[in-house]
């Protein structure tokens, strides 16, 4: 089923947001013999207008759905001879978690246990199908200065969004052990790049910045992230949908760990360049506010089995996405 030549149907959850649009948009123009579903309930943090240069392909069709809403998530079911999903529907927002912790659990737990019971009985058990869940690394907790995520890692999330994506991620697998349905899933780092909602650190500081605002960092900025340009994760699922092996995780990293502090600064000299304006303008906006309640030290993720498997490797050097993201954001305000 999984050959890049073939006929399918594939169920793309998410597809409107950030990583969803750019998956959805290489899905399309990569494989014209396969259908792509788009199916987004455009919340707040959706938007179409990133999909409009394949909105009109014949490959492509768009439905409004909501994951959690079963009878819709059957519908679309119903409509198209889904082959396959491709799951990254989801709340995100760790800050907005702490604020509605029940809004994550309802789509991100009960959203894809919807999906998983579309998927439980559209497909006759031993067929050839695949439900691809793309997760956080998130879900394995804080790291201190040392060590990374790895597929020993337990699971020890500290947020309700990450705990809401390892309730997630224990309910596929419940599901591939219980019924036999065919899953892969994805672990990945902090993705940036062109098209992210603004309430996310890079584009909130470009926002502030483009404001003349203060730069709000939590704490003193010590806490560290594994940056991952979103086309170098696009890469990455592509190869794991059409050779990961099923009931198998690969853990998608950037290899690139950051300081909240070093990112802020990389991005105040990136638009004292394109402002050309004196180096050190922008990053004197640069304000430390209180920490974030339970806020994860430090994430490092190793990506290892995908590279050495699967041959994937993040090809875009922090300074290169950075530039581009700038560039894409200033461009488009």
């Amino acid at each position: 089923m999984r050959l890049r030549n073939s006929i399918m149907n594939i169920l793309i959850t998410g597809g409107a947001g950030f990583i969803g649009s750019h998956l959805i948009k290489h899905m399309v123009n990569r494989y014209p013999n396969y259908t792509i579903i788009n199916v987004d309930a455009l919340t707040y943090a959706a938007d179409k207008v990133r999909l409009q240069q394949i909105e009109a392909a014949e490959n492509y069709h768009f439905e409004e759905v909501d994951i959690s809403d079963p009878k819709e998530v059957q519908g679309v079911f119903s409509s198209y001879q889904v082959d396959a999903v491709i799951h990254l529907a989801a709340e995100s927002h760790v800050d907005r978690s702490i604020e509605n912790p029940l809004a994550f659990a309802e789509t991100n737990i009960l959203g894809t246990m919807q999906l998983l019971e579309a998927c439980r009985s559209s497909w006759k058990k031993g067929s050839d199908h695949l439900f691809y869940h793309v997760s956080t690394d998130e879900v394995y907790g804080s790291l201190n200065k040392k060590g990374v995520f790895d597929l020993k890692s337990a699971y020890n999330p500290r947020s309700p969004y990450a705990a809401s994506k390892a309730g997630a991620d224990h309910m596929v697998r419940a599901y591939g052990a219980t019924y036999g349905l065919p899953y892969i899933i994805s672990n990945c780092s902090n993705n940036y790049g062109p098209d992210q909602h603004q309430e996310k650190l890079i584009p909130t500081l470009l926002t502030h910045l483009n404001q003349n605002k203060s730069l709000p960092i939590y704490g003193d900025g010590s806490n560290v992230r594994d940056w991952l340009y979103v086309e170098d994760h696009v890469e990455a699922m592509d190869l794991i949908f059409h050779k990961g092996t099923p009931s198998e995780t690969y853990l998608i990293g950037g290899r690139c760990e950051k300081s909240n502090l070093a990112v802020a600064q990389d991005i105040c000299t990136v638009f004292d360049v394109y402002k050309k304006q004196p180096k050190g303008t922008a990053e004197k906006l640069i304000t430390f506010v209180n920490d974030r309640p339970g806020h994860d030290f430090r994430y490092a993720i190793n990506p290892e089995k995908l590279e050495q498997q699967l041959g994937w490797s993040a090809n875009t050097p922090w300074q290169q996405g950075l530039n581009q993201t700038v560039h894409a954001f200033m461009d488009n305000i």
